[in-house]
């Protein structure tokens, strides 16, 4: 018989930011996002940067996970990222202003000077955090 929620627990090496019962779950691998039902197969995936989206009650609420490993179980999942934030905790203007300064880095990639990985994931890292902040 399948379960009819998920434990889910998202936990950084500062704190536990997630602990709660979800319907479903999107969240960003290495190389695509994963959804992830009641009963889902066991595996253990590395995670990109992006937005992870659960659902509850009809309800969905989204958060920031970069980087980190995820282990799935049919009725648990944990999230150990790097960093992970709510909406509440984003601080939009400065996501805006480090956006802007790796899209300007990015835009000089041919220099020499640049740090074109650096610049991308710092791009990157602030687009999931404006896109979480728009959700809420």
């Amino acid at each position: 018989m399948l379960p009819e929620k998920i434990e889910l627990e998202v936990v950084t090496p500062q704190r536990l930011v997630l602990h709660k019962d979800v319907k479903s779950l999107e969240m960003p691998g290495k190389d695509g996002y994963l959804g992830i039902l009641p009963g889902h197969a066991p595996l253990i995936t590395e995670l990109g940067i992006g937005v992870l989206t659960y659902r509850t009650n009809g309800e969905a609420r989204s958060l920031t996970v970069m980087q980190g490993y995820a282990e799935v179980l049919p009725d648990r999942v944990i999230i150990l990222a790097e960093i992970s934030e709510r909406a509440e905790e984003i601080d939009v203007a400065r996501s805006r202003a480090k956006m802007e300064e790796a899209q300007s880095q990015l835009s000089k990639a041919g220099s020499g000077e640049v740090d074109w990985q650096l610049a991308a994931t710092t791009l990157e890292r602030a687009l999931a955090r404006l896109q979480v902040a728009s959700k809420s």
